[in-house]
């Protein structure tokens, strides 16, 4: 965690993840941009993902990973961690599991595992994510938006989590024994899966003369009008597109190494998107209408959320 010597001040950022393997796939090349560039980075880990199923075809089957694969979870968690460079915290919470076309009421909810993740009270559940913001004090916080980016319930209870911790943890009337109060400058939704993004990766892969691992997301892929423009910053990161794609290996559990996820050559990758995208959600710094930085609006001097 940093330190509190002004002197040694540093622009700090915290990414809050639903499962181990979520910070690989979302944002990666950008965690590792801006460890490069000297940021603090602490990933945050909601669940141990202990009802994810194994998803790599040479270990679906082996009784070691069967047997305890929470552990071997967390293992992986490690290696990506070391990968990408940055800190990790769990919040310890138990995985929810998978629910198809999940909405986040009680119907739904009723549906799964008693005491898991999703089935938890908002607040309560907010508490440990609320003492790590005032301790860790980001300048800039990602995370889902109100969908979870899909609907995964503990996606879902990520967003709902984050939104609710971040005022909690600037509010200095709430819960004074986990810290001072720390309001967070600059709030992000990872936007990754956004269908532009997609149709230039596809319609280049195509002209290489390749097939596209991305038609069939194409085929089924629904226009929402609140999907619609919503992409406010494009971090170029095209050069850390390795690093994110070792992170994304150390998950060998989540991760098939001949799937889809590596199927475009990445020289295709980094000429038809170079970038990772996000929308700015929550700003105390000035806005440009377009930004390459996270940190846009903050580096000239440091802000000082606390004393506001």
């Amino acid at each position: 965690m940093p330190t509190t010597d002004p002197a040694a001040e540093r622009l700090r950022l915290m990414a809050v993840h639903a499962h181990p393997d979520d910070e690989s796939s979302k944002g990666a090349a950008s965690t590792a941009h801006y460890v490069a560039e000297g940021v603090d980075v602490v990933v945050v880990t909601c669940t141990g993902g202990e009802r994810g199923d194994v998803l790599n075809p040479a270990l679906a089957h082996d009784p070691a990973v069967l047997a305890d694969l929470p552990a071997i979870r967390r293992a992986e968690m490690d290696r990506a961690r070391e990968i990408l460079g940055v800190q990790q915290r769990w919040l310890g919470f138990v995985d929810s599991g998978w629910v198809e076309d999940y909405v986040h009421d009680d119907a739904s909810s009723s549906a799964l595992p008693e005491g898991c993740f999703a089935r938890m009270d908002v607040g309560i559940a907010a508490e440990p994510l609320a003492a790590l913001i005032r301790e860790f004090r980001p300048h800039v916080v990602t995370t889902y938006d109100e969908s979870g980016g899909y609907p995964h319930p503990d996606h879902i209870m990520c967003h709902l989590v984050t939104m609710a911790a971040l005022d909690a943890a600037a509010d200095p009337g709430v819960a004074p024994q986990l810290g001072a109060p720390w309001a967070v400058p600059k709030v992000y939704y990872h936007r990754g899966f956004n269908k532009p993004r997609f149709v230039a990766l596809h319609q280049a892969t195509l002209d290489a003369g390749l097939e596209s691992p991305f038609q069939e997301w194409l085929d089924r892929w629904v226009d929402r009008p609140e999907d619609q423009d919503v992409v406010t910053t494009r971090i170029p990161c095209a050069d850390y597109f390795g690093v994110r794609d070792d992170a994304l290996r150390a998950h060998a559990t989540q991760i098939d190494p001949d799937g889809w996820w590596f199927q475009v050559p990445m020289d295709i990758q980094t000429a038809a998107w170079p970038t990772e995208d996000f929308q700015l959600v929550r700003s105390t710094a000035p806005a440009a209408d377009s930004e390459n930085d996270l940190f846009a609006g903050l580096r000239d001097g440091l802000p000082d959320p606390a004393a506001g």
